[in-house]
């Protein structure tokens, strides 16, 4: 006869039951297509998973705590689809045409399979809009983003904050070429007019190194000048438009909008003419780095892919344009204006700026950063103990890129046509007299003449790139007058092939001048003594628009 089951072993029974039938219908839905078409009819009908239901969570948790002031995480758009993601590398940016090669070769600005960096080097990117600039600092200094972009000469203004975190610097995204002018009122014509007028600028931007450089081509100071620092740019092209200042350094488009405003004013020099003084970078913090060299290189040269790409196709420009003004929010238009103010660096551009180009006479990093530190030392708006470039520069990404070829070649010299008359008596940007010294009756430079140049006029000729540079030779009245003006033309052709051999500079970049003993200096037209005549013998360097 069977024996009867105990209450205690029918539970147990149907527990066993029960999980069978449990491990039955997980297996069901997670392993075989029927099983799956289940799963997702209902997901169709809820909306919504719980898987997505974390993630949107997570999403809004973050924006809740981030700056909205560009309307996004943190100051800028928000990219969430990778927002979790560890293996991500996320990569601020600005509302600035720089940021087109990185965002053409990632094909967006969110972290995707579909994008080149992915699908060529297998690392996922992301890029962040922060136009929040303090915002941004944050956000690197927490972590948040990996790398932040910066501008060579006034990164010596935050030091105090961001050398803590040892910085490296080791992408040049861009050279401006007319973000940035000087917009003044009607009877300025050249920067020497400059001279006892009001000017307002913006402190511890890069409109300091436009104002800096632009003086310097004439001679000037900061001392020279009365200045009016104000908070922005937008403000000092407000002081301008409101009659407060004789001249003011802005950022594009507001040039052109307070031309258009102020009856009489003009653009008299930008960035296209100082082309080479105002450079974006990337930087990353070395603790970052140490652990990731791998992936900041690839990032590197999908970068300078990207540039070379955009550089060399105007239908790769079109289509940089398109995804620049997809995540900013900006018009097409607008986004290829951005775009058309920079000179978007490739790789040979990058081997130059960290000096690997031994060659290479041009405008470097080392020299705009360390220059400019001490610019804005004076003005009190950066630290006296920041870090060298050499602290900070890390140029292994670029060495050890693997890219050749013509369009990773690094800009060329701007092309000049021929000299003309009309070229003798155009009006100039700048006029910065030098004086060299000759023996009388010789044209031929001398090694002191040589330093003179050196030291007074190359950098100038050299971030001047786009302006042709007229040589006036001048005598004092020693001798026939037309001995003299023979004489004079000579002294300035040796200064201009001086300047040629030594920096490459193309011959039809210069206007050669002979004045004789016709343009003496001020208070010394009767070369009455030998001061005078000392001072009638020189040689005068012009920058003119090309």
């Amino acid at each position: 006869m069977a024996a009867r089951l105990t209450t205690f072993s029918k539970f147990l029974i149907f527990m066993i039951i029960m999980g069978l039938v449990g491990f039955g219908l997980w297996y069901f839905l997670n392993n075989t297509s029927a099983g799956q078409d289940v799963v997702n009819k209902v997901e169709e009908t809820t909306g919504k998973t719980t898987s997505t239901s974390t993630a949107a969570d997570s999403d809004n948790s973050i924006a809740a705590g981030s700056d909205k002031k560009s309307g996004g995480l943190f100051g800028g758009k928000k990219n969430s689809s990778s927002s979790n993601d560890d293996d991500v590398l996320k990569v601020q940016m600005f509302t600035w045409g720089g940021t087109a090669p990185g965002l053409y070769f990632n094909e967006g600005a969110e972290a995707s399979e579909k994008s080149r960096f992915f699908k060529d080097y297998g690392i996922k990117v992301e890029f962040i809009l922060m136009d929040d600039f303090d915002g941004s600092r944050n956000a690197w200094i927490a972590d948040e983003v990996h790398i932040i972009n910066n501008e060579v000469s006034a990164m010596n203004t935050e030091m105090e904050r961001l050398a803590p975190h040892d910085p490296k610097v080791f992408l040049q995204m861009d050279w401006s070429r007319g973000g940035d002018a000087v917009i003044v009122k009607r009877g300025i014509n050249s920067v020497n007019d400059l001279r006892g007028k009001t000017i307002a600028y913006a402190g511890f931007t890069p409109s300091v190194t436009f104002l800096a450089y632009m003086l310097e081509s004439a001679g000037m100071t900061f001392a020279d000048v009365k200045l009016q620092e104000v908070p922005l740019p937008s403000d000092a092209a407000n002081a301008f438009k409101g009659g407060k200042v004789d001249a003011a350094i802005v950022w594009s488009p507001d040039d052109e909008i307070a031309v258009r405003e102020v009856p009489g004013s003009k653009v008299l020099q930008s960035t296209r003419e100082a082309s080479n003084i105002i450079a974006d970078v990337y930087m990353v913090k070395n603790a970052f780095l140490k652990k990731n060299k791998d992936k900041i290189a690839k990032f590197y040269e999908g970068w300078m892919k990207g540039a070379a790409e955009i550089n060399a196709n105007k239908g790769n420009k079109d289509k940089a344009a398109r995804i620049l003004a997809e995540v900013t929010g900006l018009p097409k238009g607008d986004a290829m204006g951005m775009i058309d103010n920079v000179r978007l660096t490739n790789h040979g551009d990058n081997m130059n700026f960290f000096g690997q180009n031994t060659s290479f006479n041009g405008m470097k990093g080392e020299k705009l950063y360390t220059k400019m530190g001490e610019a804005f030392e004076t003005l009190k708006q950066a630290p006296a103990n920041r870090p060298s470039w050499r602290a900070m520069a890390y140029p292994v990404a670029a060495t050890s890129a693997n890219l050749s070829g013509a369009t990773h070649a690094a800009e060329g010299a701007a092309k000049f046509k021929p000299a003309t008359p009309a070229d003798k008596v155009k009006p100039a940007i700048s006029s910065k007299p030098i004086s060299i010294s000759f023996p009388t009756g010789q044209f031929q430079l001398g090694e002191n003449a040589k330093t003179i140049i050196d030291l007074q006029f190359a950098e100038i000729a050299k971030v001047y790139g786009n302006t042709r540079i007229r040589v006036e030779g001048n005598t004092d009245n020693v001798g026939k007058p037309d001995m003299n003006q023979k004489l004079s033309e000579k002294r300035a052709k040796s200064v201009a092939q001086y300047l040629q051999k030594q920096y490459g500079m193309p011959a039809n970049r210069f206007i050669i001048v002979g004045n004789g003993q016709n343009k003496p200096a001020k208070g010394c037209e009767q070369n009455q003594n030998d001061a005078c005549k000392a001072k009638n013998r020189r040689t005068e360097f012009q920058l003119v628009a090309g």
